[in-house]
Parts: structure tokens; sequence; C-alpha cells
């Protein structure tokens, strides 16, 4: 790890432990009780530099008003320096105020104990909080996207199946037309062939007439020569 980055909170000058990690003792030595409850809730900073191990303690001074408005001004300062955003979800700003509460903590502990546990416990809170609520966010972004990926592909489908459907219809179209033209092709020729049956018939008729005329005529000259025998 490099040298730790700034950080709002108040950390003592760095005290180079070993040159090896393994023979590294992080205990802060001849520590007073505050001191342990503060190295508990903000751990040492740690970081190899030139194959040394530096450490580096939370300070223990007490906090004057003086140093809380330096706080104040300095977050600030680091909010815009870092470009954080204003309002909406911002890693920037979210760490700048997570070291800022961290420091409040700090600086709580030093006066009251038991203020800066209670303190610690509600900044833990919050914390599982978020990470929750930033677990369930991106649950749902997942969940989205898997909806829409499943709309995209249904609409595909339902797509694709409104081709074929339209593809189908054309055919249909196509052989209807089709059949109408075999039944208007039908029905002209059963017009013609009533036309031709309704001729023959007529022609029949007029023939069966002549022909009947003829008998009559022929009836009435055999009907004719008796009477003219007798004369």
């Amino acid at each position: 790890m490099s040298r730790a980055t700034e950080s709002l909170v108040k950390y003592e000058n760095p005290i180079l432990v070993t040159t090896s990690k393994r023979e590294a003792n992080r205990l802060k030595p001849n520590a007073t009780a505050t001191e342990d409850v503060l190295n508990s809730i903000l751990p040492p900073r740690e970081w190899t530099e030139e194959g040394q191990l530096w450490v580096q303690y939370v300070s223990s001074d007490p906090a004057t008003r003086h140093d809380v408005v330096n706080l104040q001004e300095e977050l600030d300062k680091r909010l815009i320096q870092r470009k954080a955003r204003e309002t909406g979800i911002c890693p920037i700003r979210e760490e700048l105020y997570s070291q800022c509460f961290d420091e409040l903590i700090r600086q709580v502990t030093i006066n009251c104990t038991e203020r800066g546990l209670l303190l610690l416990r509600i900044r833990d809170e919050i914390r599982m909080t978020i990470t929750s609520y930033r677990a369930l966010y991106e649950s749902s972004i997942a969940y989205g996207i898997r909806k829409a990926l499943q709309s995209e592909q249904q609409k595909t489908k339902l797509e694709e199946e409104a081709h074929q459907l339209e593809r189908e219809c054309v055919d249909l179209e196509k052989e209807v037309g089709s059949i109408k033209q075999q039944i208007q092709s039908l029905e002209e020729n059963e017009t013609k062939k009533r036309e031709e049956a309704s001729r023959k018939h007529q022609q029949e008729m007029e023939a069966l007439k002549k022909h009947n005329e003829s008998l009559k005529e022929e009836l009435q000259k055999v009907l004719s020569l008796p009477k003219q025998a007798k004369k």
C-alpha cells in the first residue's frame, strides 16, 4: 500500500514501526483507555514506503471550537476541489461526509467515550442501511435490465410472428383471388353452357313446331281425301 491519502480525520504524525511487516507491532505503546477506544473505532492507517512499514494513529487531542469551524471549512473546500455533486448519488461526497462524521466521532469520544461509542453504533447502522439500499438498488437495476431484455426478446418474437401472419395473409389473399377467378371462370362457362343449351332447346322447339305443322298439313290432306273421293 502506498502512502496514506489525506483525510478529514485528524491523525498523529506517522511512526516507523519496522522494516518487516511480519515483525510489526501495531499496538500503540503506553496507550490510554481513551486511545484504545479511539484505535478500535478508527484503526490506525498503515502503508509501506521504500520497504519500511509506517503506522499513523488517530489523534487523541481534544478538539476546540476553532477545530470544528476548520473542519467545516475543510469539508466545503474538498467538496469543491474534488468536484463532488451537490445532489444525487455521489461517491466523492459520500466519502468526504463519512470522513467528517468519523472526525466528529473522534472529537466526541475524547470528551465522552460512551457518547462516542453510541455515535459509532449510529454510524455503523447508517452504513449498513445504505449498503442494504445499495444492494436493493443494484438488484432492482438488474431486475429491470432482465425485464427489459425479456420485453425486447418478446417484442422481437411478436414482430416476427406479425410478419409471418402478414405473409400468410398475403398468401391467403392471393389464394382467395385465385379462387375468385376460378369461380368467375366457372360462372362464365356455366352461363355459356346455359345459353348454348337454351339456344339448342329453342332450335329444337322450332324444329318440332315445323315438324308439327308439317304433320298437321299432311293430316289435313289425308282427311280431305275421302271427301274428294265421295264427290
